[in-house]
């Protein structure tokens, strides 16, 4: 028996929805897995004694005489709501009570947080386990990055001019994204570090592509066409 005209076109208009879809799935497959967080220092300015995502890196950032300056080691996204803040408060007064005040040069208190054994790369370790206070005593116009060196060096940038260890710590990467595999792993070697954003960088964050997501677009339009052209055939 011949099938009827209807079931034929019904069959036609479905044709394009399913090819959406297997275009769809080949995406999806052949996009890169997207990282869970970042292996990263990150830096953070006090403010009425609470610690607050720098804005700006340490190289660009000039503190004001009494700021409180904090360093984080620690695998964590790169945003401010889920990035792992240093353990010791943002509190001027204590660090620099004993730092006498000196015409022509400012104070800075600097809180600098190594992180946990968990979050070290392979074969390397915490310098110590709790954060490390100093009050740096430098010029004027000195940027956090002066205040920083002259707390816990030595320092080590990348090209980018990423903030990558403090006090020789970590000795090998920078910034390199973690997967979701590595953390529940435990953290592995990078062999090619690639360094991503965060208050230290001005590059841009990780992420879908934009040929992926205009890839998506392009097939959700599709499938969207078949079906509208389906129930209009009806």
């Amino acid at each position: 028996m011949r099938p009827r005209h209807g079931h034929r076109h019904h069959h036609r208009s479905l044709t394009p929805l399913f090819l959406a879809f297997g275009l769809l799935l080949t995406l999806l497959a052949a996009s890169p897995a997207l990282a869970a967080g970042y292996r990263y220092w990150s830096f953070w300015e006090g403010a009425e004694g609470q610690w607050q995502y720098a804005t700006q890196g340490p190289s660009t950032a000039r503190p004001a005489d009494g700021s409180a300056l904090g360093f984080r080691f620690a695998v964590s996204q790169d945003a401010a709501a889920e990035a792992a803040k240093p353990r010791a408060a943002a509190d001027f007064a204590a660090v620099c009570a004993s730092t006498p005040a000196v015409e022509g040069r400012k104070r800075i208190a600097v809180v600098v947080d190594f992180g946990v054994p968990a979050d070290a790369p392979a074969g390397d370790a915490p310098p110590q386990d709790t954060p490390r206070t100093a009050c740096a005593q430098v010029a004027p116009d000195a940027t956090a990055a002066e205040a920083l060196a002259q707390a816990a060096k030595p320092l080590r940038y990348n090209s980018a001019a990423l903030l990558c260890a403090v006090s020789g710590y970590p000795k090998q990467g920078c910034g390199e994204p973690i997967a979701d595999a590595e953390d529940k792993q435990g953290p592995k070697p990078s062999a090619k570090p690639e360094p991503k954003p965060s208050a230290q960088s001005e590059s841009e964050g990780g992420g879908p592509s934009t040929g992926l997501l205009a890839g998506l677009a392009a097939v959700a339009a599709l499938a969207a066409a078949a079906v509208w052209q389906s129930r209009r055939r009806r």
